[in-house]
This record gives structure tokens, C-alpha cells and sequence, in this order.
């Protein structure tokens, strides 16, 4: 089939939409094409909120498509935003591509809530920064899934994640699309099959759009590269194993496994997608060129970074702590990373150092993941201690409450701490030759990447039933 023409007709999105304007669209959908949109509660968010399921179609194969299982990855609602309303008007398509399509704009719409101060704009690293949100992992949908595995041993799943995991027992998708996005850098992708045949046209989605390939580290030194770009999908095993192998110890991991992880238990046929696409984008992501630093060195350098800047984090919140509640949703995974870095980076040197391999000079878009992709995503952190204050500032004022010490110490720390957001955000516009992509080329390569899988899974299917 091609697919160019629904690609193309992506409209020209200058915001991301709010999880009650993606409600509504939902409805308003369904009221439109009710003989071929049905929409149902698949459960309640933890704040009693409904997540809303579309169905569409009803193809003799089961596709799966949910986003926003990290709240502030808002492009993949945008995608299926738009591919929802392509299902419904386009009966070729719909037809053609053959699936029963179940479609979920936003599986996690308490945490989005907590973003969407920065989805209108302006788009730059400091409102990101300053509004961004992210759970804890016990708390992210996509990493509740259960698992008992050597010394981990988790269930403890959340609402949402039981919403998506009743699904995928009941459908048994054919092709699950988790829609991801990342920060900074450029695009790749995670599939849970290796599927040569589909690398090139996932990287030409991309690079038709003229969004940059990430050609530097993966996310994770454990990850699976099947091609430039293309990794295997995360499984928690994998982290325990490495963790295990370079220390030595019981891996303390809090968190279940991943939807793609769950999925393949039930159905080991499920074909599960990832794109990952940045806000912002730099040119050294994709430069391939070798500098003088080893990528040990690069490695190793990144690690001392990070360690300092979490140093200073926790610094920053000494004074606080006793005053921070227990209701605070900013604080946690702050509080999570800061010991990771600062007890559990071991693991990661010794990897660095143990392979031969990283005494080569590195590429340009190694040293730049290293350093300034790195230096980026520290500084998210920065921007979750801000706001762990200002929740607390905003509970005591709230309560009228006369715990003058506390009112005082929270607004000396959120003070210097914006100041530090501030600074530390204008380092990174000067670091930086950055600019934001345009929502409309996000979601084209998103849609073009879950054609190009959903089509591959079609053609396959029906060889093997011709044979």
C-alpha cells in the first residue's frame, strides 16, 4: 500500500492538545462515524479520570495503539490524534491495512494534567524545563507491568497498567504501538522483532521529514542495536542482568517490566513498535566524524557530570526535606535519581572500562549525547525540584497554615533553585545550536513508522496463509 497521501495530510499542529480537548475530539469522533468509532471507558486513572478507548474498524487482525504512557511525551497523542480521524474518514485505508484498531490518546491523564503548562508554548529548553513533569518508575504506566524475575518480583501494577493489561488479554494485538518520544537528540527506534527488512524505510521516514537519525549512545548501555537507530526493545531483565553482572549485587529495581515486555507473554506474534522523536534537535546528533576523546573517556566524563550536578541537587534539598510531604508528585523520582547517580553510576564505569572497544576516539554524536544530550536531561530534574517546592508553597498557603519556618526555608530554596533553572537553561541555549521540530513532522514520521509495521504484519500474515 502506499501511504504518502496520509502522511502528507498531517495538518500543520501548532500545540499539543490537553487531555480534555483529546476527550472531547474522542467523542465527538465517534459521534460522527458511529457506525464505524465506538468509544469505551477501558478504566480510571488513579484520580478516578476515564481513559477513553476508540475502536475502529473490524479487521480480522488486532492492533493495539496507546500514548502518553510517560506523561510528558504528549507527540504520540498528537499522532494517534490525527491517524484516529485518517481510520475513520479513509475506508481504503481502514480496509486495506485490515486491523481492528483499539486506540488510547492518553493512558496516563493525571500525569499529563501535570504537563500541559508547557504544551501551548513557547517551545525552548527553559518552559520545557521549568513545566516538565515525569513519575517515578513504580508510577509510569509503561513500567508497572508484572514480572517475577530471579530476585524481582513485582504486581503491585497501577490502574492504567491494568486497563492497557485487560486489553491486551482480551485482543491479543497482532501490533502494539507504544508512542514514546524522547527530549533531545534525534530519532530511533525499539521493536521487539528483528525485522531487517523494515530499517531502511523507518530511517527514511525520518529522514524525509529532515529530522536527524540518533546515531550516538542508546538510552541504556544493555540496549540491543539491530541496525543504526533501530534497537531491541527494553526488557527490566536486561537492566537487572547488567546491573548484577558489573556490581555484583542484588539489583534494588522498584518497578515491573514494559507493556512491550507483558505483551509478548500473552502473544509471543505481537510486533511492538516504539518510535522515539526529540522536541529539540542539534546537528551533532547525527555527525559521525571522530573527535579526541575515547568514548570511555566521553563515558566516564558523563558519569562525573551528572554526579556533580546531583550532588548539587541534593544539597539544594537538604534543607527542605522535612517539610516535603508525602503527597508530592515531583519529589520522587528526584529523590530516586539522585541515589542512583550518586551510589549506583559503578556499573557503568566498569562497562566503560571493561570493554576494549570504547578506547577508540569517539564519534561526535557520542561525545555529544554524553555531554550535552546528558547535560539536558539532568537539568529536568532541576526543574522537578523547583516545582517539589512550589507544591508544598502552594499546599501551606492553601491551608492558611502559620508554619512560618517551613513557609520560609521552601520559598529560600525554591528561589535559589529557580535561579540555578535559569542559569543553568541559558548554559544550555549557548551549548546548544538547538531548534524545536515542528509537531506536524513528529507525527508524520510516527504515522509513517506504525503503516510501514502494521503493513509489514499484514503482508506476512497472508503469506503464510497462502502457503
Amino acid at each position: 500500500m502506499n501511504f504518502q497521501s496520509v502522511v502528507d495530510q498531517v495538518p500543520d499542529y501548532k500545540a499539543f492538545l490537553t487531555v480534555d480537548e483529546l476527550d472531547e475530539s474522542s467523542r465527538k469522533l465517534a459521534e460522527e462515524f458511529p457506525d464505524i468509532v465506538t468509544v469505551f471507558e477501558a478504566g480510571k486513572s488513579r484520580a478516578g479520570h476515564s481513559i477513553l478507548c476508540m475502536k475502529i474498524g473490524d479487521g480480522p487482525k488486532n492492533a493495539l495503539c496507546f500514548a502518553c504512557p510517560h506523561p510528558n511525551e504528549p507527540i504520540g497523542a498528537m499522532t494517534l490524534e490525527y491517524f484516529s480521524r485518517a481510520l475513520a474518514e479513509n475506508d481504503e485505508l481502514r480496509e486495506g491495512l485490515g486491523f481492528t484498531w483499539y486506540i488510547i490518546k492518553c493512558i496516563d491523564p493525571d500525569g499529563v494534567r501535570l504537563n500541559e503548562n508547557w504544551f501551548k508554548g513557547p517551545f525552548n529548553v527553559y518552559s520545557y524545563t521549568k513545566n516538565y513533569y515525569r513519575p517515578i518508575g513504580y508510577e509510569q504506566v509503561e513500567w508497572t507491568f508484572p514480572i517475577d524475575y530471579k530476585e524481582l518480583h513485582f504486581h503491585d501494577s497501577l490502574p492504567e497498567t491494568q486497563a492497557l493489561m485487560k486489553l491486551i488479554q482480551v485482543t491479543k494485538p497482532d501490533f502494539m504501538y507504544s508512542l514514546h518520544n524522547a527530549g533531545f537528540g534525534g530519532a530511533y527506534w525499539y521493536l521487539t522483532h528483528d525485522l531487517p527488512e523494515l530499517y531502511e524505510p523507518l530511517r527514511k521516514s525520518a529522514l524525509k521529514q529532515e529530522i536527524p537519525l540518533s546515531l550516538g549512545e542508546p538510552e541504556e548501555p544493555f540496549i540491543t542495536k539491530f541496525s543504526p537507530a533501530i534497537f531491541k526493545t527494553m526488557r527490566i531483565a536486561d537492566a537487572y542482568d547488567f546491573t548484577e553482572k558489573f556490581t555484583g549485587e542484588t539489583p534494588n529495581i522498584k518497578n515491573g517490566t514494559s507493556s512491550s515486555d507483558y505483551a509478548s507473554a500473552i502473544t509471543s506474534d505481537c510486533v511492538t513498535l516504539l518510535t522515539e522523536l526529540p522536541y529539540f534537535f542539534d546537528s551533532r546528533t547525527e555527525d559521525m566524524r571522530e573527535c579526541e576523546m575515547t568514548r570511555k573517556e566521553a563515558i566516564i566524563k558523563s558519569v562525573e557530570m551528572s554526579q556533580a550536578h546531583f550532588a548539587s541537587l541534593d544539597q539544594l534539598l537538604n534543607e527542605v526535606r522535612p517539610f516535603i510531604t508525602d503527597q508530592n508528585p515531583f519529589i520522587k523520582l528526584v529523590d530516586e535519581v539522585i541515589q542512583y547517580i550518586l551510589n549506583g553510576s559503578e556499573a557503568k564505569i566498569k562497562w566503560a572500562e571493561s570493554n576494549p572497544e570504547f578506547d577508540r576516539p569517539a564519534k561526535i554524536a557520542e561525545v555529544f549525547d554524553n555531554l550535552h544530550g546528558a547535560k539536558f536531561y539532568n537539568g529536568l530534574y532541576l526543574g522537578l525540584t523547583v516545582r517539589s517546592c512550589e507544591y508544598e508553597l502552594d499546599r501551606l498557603h492553601r491551608q492558611e497554615t502559620n508554619e512560618e519556618e517551613a513557609i520560609r526555608k521552601l520559598q529560600a530554596t525554591h528561589n535559589k533553585g529557580e535561579r540555578f533553572l535559569k542559569e543553568y537553561c541559558e548554559a544550555l541555549e549557548r551549548e546548544l545550536d538547538y531548534s524545536f521540530i515542528p509537531i506536524q513532522k513528529l507525527v508524520r514520521i510516527q504515522v509513517e513508522s506504525g503503516l510501514i509495521v502494521a503493513d509489514s504484519i499484514r503482508r506476512k500474515q497472508g503469506e503464510r496463509q497462502d502457503v
